[in-house]
C-alpha cells in the first residue's frame, strides 16, 4: 500500500493528503463513483481508502479493481501538482476551491440525487466562496436549459424568462453552452450582481482550466464573478462527448426545478428534464410553434405533465416561499406592455411562425420594397429577426 502523499512530491505545489488522496481514487482506472462510494463508506475518509486492507478493498470492488486500486495511476502527481496550482492561481476577486463529498458545504440536493459527483471543482466570487456562510443550498433555484440550435425567439425567451425569474429570487442554474444555456445566464447576470449570492450557476463538462465552447470565455468569466463555475471533472479534461449527459444530472440535481425553453425530441435538455422528474422535482416547458422542430421536446413533455409556462409568474407559483415581486414590476414584463398596447400592423400579419417575404407580400398585399423597409424597422427595434433562408420571425416579450 501506497501513502497517497508519498508518490506526489513537490516543491511548493504540495497538495493535503486527504485532496490527494481523493485525487488518486477519482484516476484509478475503472472505479467508477458507486465503487468508490462504497469504499469512502467502508473507510470513513479517502486517505483512510489507502490504509485498508487489499482483503476490504474487495469486499467493495471487483477483483479488477482491486488491482488498479494498488497502483498509484501515473497521471496522478501531475494532476496534483495542477490542482494544487489551480487553487492558488485564481484571478484577483475570484476564489478556487474543492467541495468533496461530505464537506460541510456540500450541496445537500445533490446528496439526495441518485448519482452525486465525488468532488466538485468550484471557481467563484471569492467574498462569496470565502464566506462562513455556506454558499449552497440556495434558497430557489430553477434549471433553464434548451436546445443549442433555438429559434430567434427561443433565445428571447430564455434571456428575458431567466432575468425575470432572477430579479425575483431565483438563481438559474444552466451548462454554458451555446444557444438557451448562454442565454439563460445572461438573462441571470442582467438581474444585478449581488456577491452575497449567486444569480447564476454554470454546470460544465470540462475541466474549469477550459472554456467549452472558447467564444464563451468572456460570458465564464462573468458567471465566475457574480455567481458560480462547477464540474465534477479534472483539470485537462476536455469536451468530451459523454461528459455532457453527466453534466446534465448535476444540473438537474442543483435545481429544484427544471425549466425547457426549446429541445428537439433527441435533446440533451429532456435527459435533465427526466432526472429532475425521476428526483420528484417540478418541470416547465414553454410552448412553440407546432411548425417549428426546436418546439417537439417542450410539446412532448407537457403531455407528459410538465407545467405549461407563458410567464415568469407561472413559474413562480410554485416558489411561494419567495419574497417575490409580481411579474408586472420585472423589466422584463414592461417590454409586453409596450408591444401590446401599439401593435404594429405589420407584426399581426406576421403572426408567431418564420414567414418568407413572398409569403408576406401575399398575405398582407403591401409591395416587396415598402415590406422590407418596415421589416428593417422592426429589425432594428428587435421585434423581428432575419433567420436563414430568406425568412422572417416576430419576436415577442416573454
Amino acid at each position: 500500500m501506497v501513502n497517497p502523499v508519498s508518490e506526489p512530491s513537490h516543491q511548493g505545489d504540495a497538495l493535503d493528503a486527504e485532496t490527494a488522496a481523493w485525487l488518486r481514487l477519482l484516476l484509478t482506472p475503472g472505479v467508477g463513483r458507486s465503487t468508490a462510494r462504497r469504499l469512502l463508506a467502508r473507510a470513513g475518509s479517502a486517505e483512510a481508502i489507502w490504509q485498508l486492507p487489499h482483503a476490504t478493498w474487495g469486499e467493495c470492488a471487483s477483483s479488477a479493481q482491486v488491482q488498479a486500486l494498488a497502483v498509484p495511476p501515473t497521471d496522478w502527481a501531475q494532476q496534483c501538482t495542477a490542482t494544487a496550482q489551480w487553487l492558488n492561481s485564481a484571478a484577483p476577486g475570484l476564489g478556487h476551491t474543492l467541495i468533496t463529498l461530505g464537506h460541510p458545504q456540500y450541496p445537500d440536493c445533490l446528496l439526495q440525487s441518485e448519482d452525486p459527483p465525488l468532488l466538485l471543482f468550484v471557481q467563484g466570487s471569492a467574498t462569496l466562496l470565502q464566506s462562513d456562510d455556506p454558499w449552497f443550498p440556495y434558497p430557489a433555484t430553477l434549471a433553464v436549459v434548451g436546445s443549442r440550435n433555438p429559434s430567434a425567439q427561443g433565445l428571447v425567451n430564455a434571456r428575458q424568462m431567466a432575468q425575470a425569474l432572477a430579479e425575483s429570487g431565483l438563481c438559474i442554474v444552466s451548462g454554458l453552452a451555446r444557444g438557451i444555456d448562454a442565454a439563460a445566464h445572461e438573462g441571470a447576470l442582467l438581474a444585478g450582481q449581488k456577491a452575497s449570492r449567486p444569480h447564476t450557476i454554470a454546470v460544465v463538462g470540462t475541466g474549469l482550466d477550459q472554456v467549452y465552447p472558447s467564444s464563451h470565455s468572456a460570458l465564464a468569466r462573468q458567471v465566475a464573478e457574480h455567481g458560480l463555475m462547477v464540474s465534477e471533472y479534472l483539470l485537462g479534461s476536455g469536451p468530451l462527448a459523454r461528459h455532457f449527459p453527466q453534466r446534465n444530472r448535476i444540473i438537474a440535481g442543483l435545481s429544484q426545478g427544471t425549466l425547457v425553453v426549446e429541445a428537439a425530441l433527441q435533446s440533451g435538455s429532456l435527459i435533465t428534464a427526466r432526472l429532475a422528474s425521476e428526483q420528484g422535482r417540478e418541470v416547465f416547458a414553454i410552448p412553440g410553434s407546432i411548425h417549428a422542430p426546436q418546439s417537439k421536446g417542450c410539446h412532448a413533455l407537457l403531455r407528459q405533465g410538465a407545467k405549461l409556462v407563458e410567464s415568469a409568474q407561472d413559474v413562480l407559483e410554485e416558489f411561494q416561499g419567495l419574497n417575490t415581486r409580481p411579474a408586472h414590476d420585472n423589466k422584463a414584463h414592461a417590454a409586453i406592455k409596450k408591444e401590446t398596447t401599439a401593435e404594429h400592423p405589420l407584426l399581426a400579419a406576421l403572426g408567431h411562425d418564420p414567414m418568407s417575404l413572398d409569403a408576406l407580400v401575399a398575405r398582407t398585399g403591401w409591395d416587396a420594397a415598402h415590406l422590407q423597409a418596415q421589416l428593417m424597422e422592426l429589425e432594428l427595434d428587435n421585434r423581428v429577426a432575419r433567420l436563414p433562408g430568406g425568412m422572417y420571425q416576430r419576436l415577442t416579450a416573454t
